[in-house]
């Protein structure tokens, strides 16, 4: 059994939501966690497990990740991490995968399907082994008791309901 774990410093978590149904606010997680184990060498077998620490949510607007942590959204005190395990893999081809799982935000748990892009396998200077994903879907955020709702003056949209998340990871084979 292979074990990988997340290189953080050569990784990143965003997601993306529609503020006035006009133009997308990009946001992300600065510190998060995950692992991969598989004994196929095509990760056909994959168990994943990922975590993101609420407190590392950043848009590049202090009030506004402020908001996000707070009730309205994430409600960081109560609810200090989301995570994910999976619960399938399928291979469509030697790049293209869908990965099956249960997404968890406030608690609330709700199975997700996301596209993976299996970048390759190389080993980097120092030899350690390191393999590459790009992983995209989208969520509703609703669904996950993040119901903030605010209309403006015209009666328009703020935010809309659908989040995509997009994840390019690289994963670090661990020593047997």
């Amino acid at each position: 059994m292979a074990t990988y774990k997340i290189d953080a410093a050569h990784s990143e978590v965003t997601f993306k939501v529609k503020h006035l149904m006009i133009t997308n606010v990009t946001g992300s997680f600065t510190k998060f966690d995950g692992s991969l184990e598989s004994e196929k060498e095509d990760f056909t077998d994959a168990k994943v497990s990922f975590e993101a620490d609420i407190n590392s949510i950043s848009t590049n607007n202090e009030q506004r990740d402020a908001h996000l942590k707070a009730d309205d959204f994430f409600a960081a005190d109560k609810f200090p991490k989301l995570s994910f395990v999976s619960t399938g893999i399928e291979k469509k081809d030697d790049e293209e995968y869908v990965l099956t799982g249960n997404l968890t935000i406030r608690d609330i748990t709700k199975p997700v399907k996301l596209n993976v892009n299996y970048g390759g396998t190389a080993t980097d200077p120092w030899g350690q082994v390191k393999a590459g994903f790009e992983i995209e879907g989208k969520i509703n955020r609703k669904e996950f008791g993040l119901t903030f709702h605010a209309v403006t003056e015209t009666g328009g949209i703020m935010l809309s309901d659908d989040v995509k998340l997009n994840l390019q990871i690289q994963m670090v084979k661990q020593a047997a």
